[in-house]
């Protein structure tokens, strides 16, 4: 059974004082996987909140770039929009993909044979995935195996997952796939990154300013559910799954928006297909710091 730390201090410090109750040393050249938020969105994790954490933890942000028009589907672009952000203006910032990508094959993948992700990933030793858990219109929501997967993808990584595959797919073709088979090709590329940095490789996932939109959204919803905490993990399966149970078992009756979001979109199938992967553990014990 895995350990999954919670605390419901929200703040800056809280973040530190979770981190450092994992007990985990991240070792060497420290990767910081943020969302840098679309440009217009509002719910994103903001560079300000998090910068005590990151300091602390002495790591270089890290994002990749997307597959679908926006003010992140190019580097140029993607810099402009962290700059105006505040990113760059505090942290060291490295887009992944800046020289395209590297392959990782993936060994009996419930869809996917390889994984395309930013090549910049290489010069890294550890890494630190700090995930704002949210809705998602399209994987019905977002946490650390949605981080994991579409979020160190590569552009072009991005549209082979959610074309399940397809070499050739692109913005237009993300809606022609069977929804489950697009779930689950999020969690065999969860599985590289995963397996790639095990014994090395932190979550934290945030749960405030929860929308039933992404971080992507360029004009998302407004929250719909009161904040509820942090959570700090060595297992990403274990972590989203116990945010869920916190979802499910909350007495907020915002939930219902959120939840209706997960289960109409099959976004739980990725816990599904994760535990299939061997990626983590289900079962957790859920310590209240």
């Amino acid at each position: 059974m895995e350990k999954v730390l919670f605390t419901d201090d929200l703040s800056s410090n809280g973040l530190v004082k979770v981190f450092d109750a994992l007990g985990v040393t991240l070792k060497g050249n420290i990767a910081i996987k943020i969302h840098s938020g679309e440009k217009g969105n509002q719910n994103y994790l903001k560079p300000e909140y998090v910068e005590e954490l990151i300091k602390h933890v002495n790591g270089t942000i890290v994002e990749c770039n997307t597959a679908y028009e926006g003010a992140r589907n190019t580097t140029d672009k993607h810099k402009e929009l962290m700059k105006s952000h505040g990113w760059s203006n505090i942290f060291n910032i490295d887009i992944l993909d800046e020289e395209g990508d590297i392959i990782i094959p993936i060994e009996n993948g419930l869809h996917l044979s390889k994984n395309y992700v930013g090549s910049h990933i290489e010069n890294y030793d550890s890494i630190l995935v700090l995930s704002h858990f949210k809705g998602h219109p399209m994987g019905g929501f977002g946490g650390a195996l949605k981080q994991l997967s579409i979020g160190f993808a590569s552009s072009k990584g991005k549209a082979y997952i959610h074309c399940v595959g397809d070499e050739n797919g692109q913005e237009s073709d993300f809606f022609k796939v069977k929804q489950e088979d697009f779930i689950e090709s999020m969690a065999d590329a969860a599985k590289t990154i995963h397996e790639k940095f095990k014994g090395n490789i932190v979550y934290i996932n945030v749960m405030s300013n929860m929308s039933v939109d992404c971080d992507c959204c360029y004009v998302a919803e407004d929250p719909c559910m009161a904040d509820i905490g942090v959570l700090a993990s060595t297992d990403p399966l274990a972590i989203d799954q116990a945010c869920i149970d916190l979802v499910y078992n909350s007495k907020d009756p915002g939930k219902d928006h959120l939840i209706e979001r997960i289960e109409s979109r099959k976004g739980k199938i990725i816990l599904d297909a994760a535990e299939k992967l061997n990626i983590g553990s289900r079962e957790y014990e859920l310590i209240k710091l």
